[in-house]
C-alpha cells in the first residue's frame, strides 16, 4: 500500500501520468522490482524527484551525501558487502543510534540485519542509489573488499594454474579473479593510467599511477603473490612457466558496462615477478583540441599548421606528457572520408576509425623505417610516425614530408626549438629540415588544483625565488588545492597541458640553413610569437587552475623559467591578472 501511495503522490504532483503508473505497476508485479526505480528506469522521472516524494510521504529525511564528509570509523560499522548488497552507507552515530543513508528505507530485512550486526537502533535517511554507491566506492578501499573476498578463500586453498579460468569468463567466481577484476575496477574507476603489482621479500605492493603520480593501494598477502601473477599472465594470454624473461601481452576487460583495453608487462625480480597493466580506457581520450588545454591564440596556430597539405609536424616532450593524445586529437581533426590517413606506432593505444594503424614487430622485421616505405606506396595523405627515434627514421619521416605528405610524428626533447636542432644532430643535411618542418609543439602534463577545496596561499621564498617571481608575490593569487573526499586528499583532480610552439617562417629556416644555435634560433622565435612553457604556465596559473609547484615540477629540466627582460604588468582593475 505504502509503494501505491507513492505512486499516487507522483501523479498528484504532476511528476507521472495515471498511465505511466499503472505501466509501472504491473511490470512491478512482473519484475518484483520497486515501483520508483522502474519509474526511473524509464526516465519518467528523475531519481532526486523520486526521493523527494519518498521523503514526504514516509517523513524521512533527505541527505546529500555529496556535499557531507564521513567518518571513516562510522563507515565500518557496516561491511563493504552489506553495504552494496542493500546499496547503503552508514553516515551518523549518536549515542546508540546509527543513521543510515538508504536507497530503500521501507527494506526491513537490511534495517534488522544491521541492527543485529552492530547492536544499534538503526534511523533512516534517504538518497540516490548513484550517490550512495560512489559514497561506497569513496569510503570503502580494496582493502576492505579484499578482507570479505580472503574470508571467503580460506587458509590453505591453493589452486593449480590449471584451475584458474580466464577473467573473460563470466561465471568464473574464484575469490583470486574477484581480487584482480576489482583490483582494476577500483583504478579504472578512478581514472588510474597504471597498476603496479610489486614484489618484495616479505610483502606484495600495489600502487595505482593517478595524474602522473603513483599513490599506494591495499594489497593481499605475500602468500597470494603467485597466485596473483598467474592469475594476470594467463588473461594476458603469456607463457605462466617463464619467469626468467620479461614478456608483454595484454587483454580486454568490461569495467561499468564499457570494454577497457589492458596492456601486461612483466619484469624478472629478485623477489618474483614484477607486473605493470597500462590502462587505455577510450573514455580517457581527448579528440577535441579545446580539451587538452590550450590557449585561444595557440589553438588557432595549430590548427593553421596541422591542415596544411604538407609538411612534418613535431611534438616533444618526456615520456607521459600526453603527446599521444594531441596526436590522436589532430589526426582526430583531420580524419575525413577525403583523407587516407595512416599511422604507424610502437604501440597502438587507441583504435581510431577511418584511419590505418599500424603496430611495430620488430622481431619480424616490421620496423619504423621499413614500413614507412610500404607506407609511401599506399597513397597516403597524412602519416603519423610514433616516435623518431633513429636517424634512418628521421631521414624517412623527412623524404615523406618533402614528396607532398603531412607528416606528424613525436621527438624527445626539452623544449620546442631543441627539436629542430636535434634532427641536425641526429646526421639530417640542415636544408632539409628547414625544408620539411612546419612547426614544433613542447607539451608537459600538469596536475589541475582540485575545485572543491582549491584556496589562496602563499608560496614558500625558496619556491618564488626558482620561479623569478619573488618580486610579483603580492600581486598573484596563488591558489592551490587543499585536500578533500572529493580528490582524495590529495589537492589534485584531473590533468591539463602546457604547450610551447614555434611554427617555421623563412627567417628562422634561414638561420637553421646556417646552423645557428639554439639560443639564437629560441632568441628570434620569440619575435614571432614563441613563449617557452613555463610561461605558457603562468596563464594556468595566474588563473587559479594550477599551483606553483606543480608548475615548477614539470618545467624543473627547463634552462630558463621566465625571460628576464619580459614585461610584466599588473593592470589596475585587477591585480590578480598578470600579463607576461
Amino acid at each position: 500500500m505504502a509503494k501505491k501511495k507513492i505512486g499516487d503522490l507522483l501523479v498528484e504532483k504532476g511528476l507521472i501520468t495515471p498511465q505511466q503508473l499503472e505501466e509501472g505497476l504491473k511490470e512491478q508485479s512482473v519484475l518484483g522490482k520497486r515501483l520508483g526505480e522502474i519509474l526511473v528506469e524509464k526516465g519518467h522521472l528523475t531519481e532526486d524527484q523520486l526521493i523527494d516524494a519518498v521523503s514526504e510521504r514516509l517523513s524521512i529525511p533527505k541527505i546529500s551525501l555529496t556535499s557531507m564528509v564521513i567518518d571513516p570509523q562510522i563507515v565500518q560499522r557496516v561491511s563493504v558487502d552489506v553495504a552494496r548488497r542493500y546499496t547503503l552507507i552508514p553516515v551518523f552515530e549518536i549515542g546508540n543510534t546509527l543513521t543510515l543513508a538508504m536507497a530503500d528505507p521501507l527494506n526491513i530485512i537490511a534495517i534488522d540485519e544491521i541492527k543485529y550486526l552492530t547492536g544499534l537502533n538503526i534511523k533512516r535517511a534517504i538518497a540516490t542509489s548513484s550517490e550512495i554507491r560512489d559514497a561506497i566506492d569513496q569510503y570503502y578501499s580494496v582493502g576492505d573488499s579484499l578482507s570479505h573476498i580472503m574470508g571467503r578463500r580460506g587458509e590453505d586453498i591453493t589452486p593449480s594454474v590449471d584451475s584458474i579460468s580466464s577473467l573473460a569468463d563470466p561465471q568464473s567466481e574464484t575469490p583470486i579473479i574477484k581480487l584482480v577484476n576489482l583490483t582494476i575496477a577500483k583504478a579504472v574507476k578512478e581514472r588510474a593510467s597504471d597498476i603496479h603489482i610489486e614484489p618484495e621479500e616479505t610483502r606484495l605492493r600495489i600502487r595505482y599511477r593517478v595524474d602522473g603520480v603513483m599513490r599506494e593501494e591495499a594489497a593481499p598477502p605475500k602468500s597470494m603473490q603467485n597466485e596473483l601473477i598467474s592469475r594476470i599472465k594467463i588473461a594476458a594470454n603469456l607463457d605462466v612457466s617463464e619467469k626468467r624473461v620479461p614478456q608483454d601481452g595484454r587483454f580486454f576487460m568490461k569495467v561499468e558496462g564499457q570494454s577497457v583495453d589492458l596492456r601486461v608487462s612483466t619484469l624478472p625480480t629478485i623477489h618474483g615477478e614484477k607486473i605493470v597493466i597500462r590502462i587505455l580506457d577510450r573514455r580517457n581520450l581527448l579528440l577535441s583540441l579545446d580539451r587538452l588545454g590550450f590557449s585561444s591564440r595557440l589553438e588557432e596556430k595549430w590548427r593553421n599548421v596541422i591542415h596544411k597539405p604538407e609538411g612534418l609536424v613535431l611534438i616533444s616532450g618526456p615520456t607521459s606528457s600526453g603527446k599521444t593524445s594531441t596526436l590522436y586529437a589532430a589526426l582526430h581533426e583531420l580524419n575525413s572520408i577525403e583523407k587516407n590517413i595512416i599511422t604507424v606506432e610502437d604501440p597502438v593505444e587507441y583504435s581510431l576509425p577511418l584511419i590505418i594503424q599500424i603496430q611495430i614487430n620488430e622481431k619480424a622485421g616490421l620496423t619504423f623505417p621499413s614500413t614507412l616505405r610500404a607506407i609511401l606506396r599506399q597513397n597516403p595523405d597524412v602519416i603519423m610516425i610514433g616516435e623518431i627515434r633513429d636517424t634512418e627514421t628521421a631521414q624517412m619521416a623527412i623524404r615523406s614530408s618533402l614528396t607532398g605528405h603531412l607528416v606528424f610524428s613525436t621527438i624527445h626533447t626539452n623544449d620546442a626549438p631543441s627539436a629542430i636542432t636535434r634532427l641536425v644532430d641526429m646526421g639530417i643535411e640542415s636544408y632539409l629540415v628547414a625544408s620539411a618542418i612546419k612547426g614544433v609543439l613542447a607539451q608537459r602534463l600538469v596536475r589541475v588544483n582540485c575545485p572543491e577545496c582549491s584556496q589562496s596561499y602563499t608560496p614558500a621564498d625558496t619556491i618564488l625565488q626558482r620561479a623569478g617571481l619573488a618580486d610579483l608575490a603580492d600581486c598573484i593569487d596563488f591558489q592551490r588545492g587543499v585536500g578533500c573526499p572529493a580528490c582524495k586528499m590529495t589537492g589534485f583532480k584531473g590533468q591539463t597541458g602546457i604547450f610551447e610552439f614555434v611554427e617555421l617562417n623563412p627567417i628562422l629556416a634561414e638561420l637553421v640553413i646556417k646552423n645557428a644555435s639554439l639560443n639564437q634560433i629560441s632568441m628570434e622565435a620569440s619575435k614571432y610569437g614563441y613563449i617557452p612553457l613555463f610561461e605558457m604556465g603562468m596563464e594556468k596559473l595566474t588563473a587559479g587552475t594550477i599551483c606553483l609547484e606543480e608548475l615548477l615540477k614539470e618545467t624543473t629540466n627547463i634552462d630558463t623559467y621566465r625571460d628576464p627582460n619580459a614585461k610584466v604588468e599588473v593592470t589596475e582593475v585587477d591585480a590578480h591578472s598578470v600579463q607576461i
